[in-house]
């Protein structure tokens, strides 16, 4: 796949005027070993010494309720093609004494030349004193899309492509275990339905993978998921410090409209360590593997990009590689670029690697690499826009999108 340049990212609005005094101010329990990012620089404020007015209210004046960023933006990636898109978050306190960790609530609505059209709703909802924690994502896409068949051996010359629309709905509730502690269990429900499924056939005249697996014209994954959560993380949109750690596993069930009862197990584990008290310069770790058992709908097996904010294997196009079971790392190193924290960098490499059709052995790893620039959109809520630039095996390459951190 080769992409063209990106084209360009419109900050036309950055609603930074919302935001509350401090975005550092964190449960009693944790030590607040960040640097204060509000007495940085945004977006915001370099529009307002642009233009030598005030844009929005001194955050410094009264105490408010919420931070909201909104990004409309136009450009060039490898999922979208040209593409038109709105993508914004909010980060608030659901307590007046904020002894509980930032709840946040992002979406995203997006158009491009690919005919794609993509509405994401996510949250993550923080009750007093983190007690509790409720978890969404919900999004209904029309999403033409190439498959290129199971396993890391395939190539771009087995690209299938697939129209379908889908509609997602994941929710959980988690409740705290241990008192004073960061553990949580969990339990929730998660719908997958592909629908109006249609294939073109392998570009290469041979017989898809999609088709060999079944080439269903629609198909539903209906099942409870349990969840053993630790979460030691301050700011989740762009953390500092902590640990995170997930184990999500899943039984999607005949009796609750599945095509077939069918298992995932999913271990999240994510590491961020900062490197100096004098900066936010950070070195971010993650491992993920998404496992299955049973026979999951081809369009539910764990792929590229496949995870909650679509974010594994950049330096690829989303869905390059499928298989039945996954396994992925990546690492990051986060770096300041202007001593007020209006621009910063990025620096990371990934490899992944998904089972071969019918063996389910892992055969190959496919690595990627690349580099990416950090443009502070609010600096109350410590909020990036994330420019990124990877390339792969294959001849892959392209730019990658983000509004907060890739994790």
């Amino acid at each position: 796949m080769k992409a063209v340049k990106y084209i360009v990212i419109l900050l036309l609005y950055s609603a930074t005027g919302f935001g509350q005094t401090d975005s550092v101010k964190l449960p009693a329990k944790k030590i607040d070993v960040t640097i204060d990012s509000s007495r940085q620089k945004d977006v915001g404020d370099l529009l307002q010494q642009l233009l030598q007015k005030k844009l929005f209210q001194d955050k410094t004046e009264k105490h408010k309720k919420i931070n909201i960023s909104v990004i409309p933006s136009a450009g060039y990636t490898l999922t979208t093609g040209f593409a038109a898109d709105l993508t914004g978050n909010g980060e608030f306190f659901t307590t007046k004494n904020h002894n509980e960790n930032p709840s946040v609530v992002d979406g995203d609505l997006s158009y491009d030349v690919k005919k794609q059209k993509i509405f994401v709703s996510r949250s993550e909802i923080w009750s007093e004193k983190n007690d509790y924690k409720f978890t969404s994502d919900i999004r209904w896409q029309e999403f033409p899309e190439n498959t290129y068949g199971i396993g890391t051996t395939t190539t771009p010359a087995q690209a299938d492509p697939l129209l379908f629309y889908y509609l997602k709905v994941y929710t959980t509730m988690y409740k705290k275990i241990i008192p004073n502690a960061d553990y949580y269990l969990g339990l929730g429900y998660n719908l997958d339905f592909h629908y109006n499924i249609t294939e073109e056939g392998n570009l290469d005249h041979t017989i898809s993978d999609f088709k060999k697996y079944g080439g269903e014209t629609r198909s539903t994954s209906s099942g409870l998921n349990l969840n053993f959560l630790f979460d030691s993380r301050t700011n989740t949109i762009n953390p500092l410090t902590g640990i995170y750690a997930n184990i999500t596993y899943t039984q999607n069930l005949s009796a609750l409209g599945s095509n077939t009862t069918w298992e995932a197990l999913q271990f999240d584990f994510r590491k961020y360590l900062k490197l100096s008290p004098y900066s936010n310069n950070v070195l971010a770790l993650w491992t993920f593997a998404w496992l299955t058992k049973g026979n999951p709908p081809y369009l539910d097996l764990p792929y590229t990009s496949g995870d909650t904010f679509n974010n594994t294997g950049r330096g690829y196009i989303q869905g390059r590689f499928t298989g039945r079971n996954m396994l992925y790392v990546e690492s990051e190193y986060r770096f300041g670029i202007t001593k007020n924290g209006l621009i910063g960098g990025v620096l990371f490499m990934n490899a992944e690697s998904l089972a071969e059709y019918q063996t389910n052995n892992f055969k190959k790893i496919a690595p990627a690499a690349g580099t990416g620039l950090r443009i502070k959109i609010n600096k109350h809520s410590n909020t990036n826009v994330a420019i990124d630039y990877g390339f792969g095996v294959d001849g892959s390459h392209g730019f990658f999108v983000n509004l907060g951190e890739a994790f």
